[in-house]
């Protein structure tokens, strides 16, 4: 494709995300196999643009309006939420890319795949943001950034001055974490495999910081074409995800649950953990989430797993199963505000009323799924939220109301049994609280609760209720 083609299916792209609800990644998996005709070069080209002006999308729709403001006739700058991706993306190749307008003019000459010629207010845009940085002393926090302006007030009460280093991590682009699988290989047999790479390219990795499992690509690669992907000896995770694994201490032989399994990353590091051996529940609200999992565990030789859709986190086989499990992950659904860098259009979907219904599922979730924890099992309650809504406060307000039938445990006490004691814990407190720019791993809490031998309060059921 020529350049002009692929600058018309980046602002096609951009324009199918804007429009639907659905996750960035999974409708441009469908945006290509759609245009089966674009190459893996050109989708590379498209991906890199259409990513990258999602990640300055702030910054981006800022400049623009003071653009609009300055160059069109009222002075007034367009509403927020009104700029097109077209205007978007032309911002970013001014910008970012550096063009002036006689590049973007080259670009949008309305030839046959090109986007259209530039209007009379887009060019005098471009030539108003010609030589200009992307940052500017007049951009709030919260534009620089690049998060909701509330979101940024949220931060701040925990994160203080470091809050400005965190939001930039957060716009860089993640790095690509593999976990290795112990039921079928060790690191250093994982790292030779991935070597071998694909007949196109070679795929070198090298361990990770924190976890003895993990491995971080050199670069971008088709790992799927591998040989060691597709054999199951390894399975993308980001590093802070598999210290989740780890500190749920699942070991062969144990009972364990892991509540909100998604489609089943943590499901597998638990049951190469458990050897094979033992009693491993997959549970989720979803049928679709819990059939895609299968696939995943056949990959990795995962035997132990049997999987279950629940109806609710009150579901009648909760109440069936208290009392009965080891060990209880719980990988509550959260904002995902730690996974930002990789999901940067989440951030923008995200609002404080969605906020509010997460923070009152979590606490749901927790007091009914803990039921399933045996006298001396643990809970081991996990998010990838950088919010202390969603974290701190939720463990906090869990053990206010059950009394003394919990207790919290230290992460940096368990660390070296459960997860590496050739590498110091990160944290010095009660909590594993990962993000970014601190630790180079996507954002996570991680609290583990203990279950004592004195009896939870018993949690109603939505069907025991009393009727009106």
């Amino acid at each position: 494709m020529k350049d002009d083609a692929r600058l018309q299916a980046a602002i096609d792209l951009l324009e199918t995300i804007a429009g639907t609800s659905r996750p960035a990644d999974g409708t441009a998996a469908a945006f290509f196999r759609d245009r089966r005709f674009i190459g893996s070069k050109d989708r590379r080209a498209i991906s890199m643009r259409v990513w990258g002006t999602m990640r300055h999308w702030a910054r981006l729709t800022w400049w623009f309006r003071e653009a609009a403001a300055d160059t069109w006739a009222n002075g007034e700058r367009p509403d927020w939420d009104s700029i097109r991706p077209r205007a978007r993306i032309l911002t970013y190749l001014v910008l970012v890319e550096g063009m002036g307008l006689a590049g973007v003019d080259g670009l949008c000459t309305g030839e046959i795949y090109a986007p259209r010629p530039l209007n009379e207010h887009e060019r005098a845009v471009v030539r108003f943001l010609r030589g200009k940085p992307l940052n500017h002393n007049g951009m709030p926090v919260w534009v620089r950034g690049e998060v909701p302006a509330w979101v940024a007030t949220y931060l701040k009460d925990i994160y203080g001055d470091h809050l400005p280093t965190l939001l930039d991590a957060l716009t860089k682009e993640a790095p690509v974490d593999l976990r290795v699988n112990t039921l079928k290989c060790d690191r250093d047999n994982a790292i030779i495999a991935l070597a071998e790479g694909t007949d196109e390219e070679s795929v070198e990795a090298v361990p990770g910081h924190y976890s003895p499992l993990a491995l971080r690509l050199a670069g971008r690669a088709n790992l799927a074409a591998t040989n060691a992907f597709r054999g199951g000896l390894v399975e993308v995770q980001d590093e802070g995800s598999q210290l989740v694994a780890l500190l749920a201490g699942a070991r062969p032989g144990m009972s364990v649950v892991d509540f909100c399994a998604g489609a089943g990353g943590k499901t597998l590091a638990l049951a190469a953990e458990m050897q094979n051996k033992g009693r491993l529940v997959a549970c989720d609200v979803s049928q679709g989430r819990v059939d895609r999992s299968a696939e995943r565990l056949k990959r990795a030789g995962a035997h132990n797993v049997t999987r279950r859709v629940l109806s609710s986190e009150t579901d009648k086989w909760v109440k069936r199963s208290k009392g009965t499990y080891d060990r209880v992950l719980i990988d509550a659904p959260c904002s995902g505000t730690g996974t930002w860098r990789r999901n940067p259009d989440a951030k923008w979907r995200m609002s404080e009323e969605m906020l509010a219904e997460l923070t009152a599922l979590q606490a749901r979730i927790l007091r009914s799924a803990a039921r399933l924890a045996k006298p001396g099992g643990r809970v081991i309650y996990a998010t990838c939220s950088l919010l202390p809504e969603e974290n701190e406060r939720q463990v906090e307000s869990f053990l206010a109301e059950q009394g003394a039938a919990y207790r919290l445990l230290s992460v940096a006490d368990l660390w070296p049994e459960l997860v590496n004691p050739a590498v110091p814990c990160p944290v010095s407190g009660p909590y594993l609280r990962l993000d970014p720019a601190e630790h180079d791993t996507d954002g996570f809490f991680v609290a583990v609760l203990e279950r004592l031998e004195t009896a939870a309060p018993e949690v109603p059921e939505a069907d025991d209720e009393p009727q009106a």
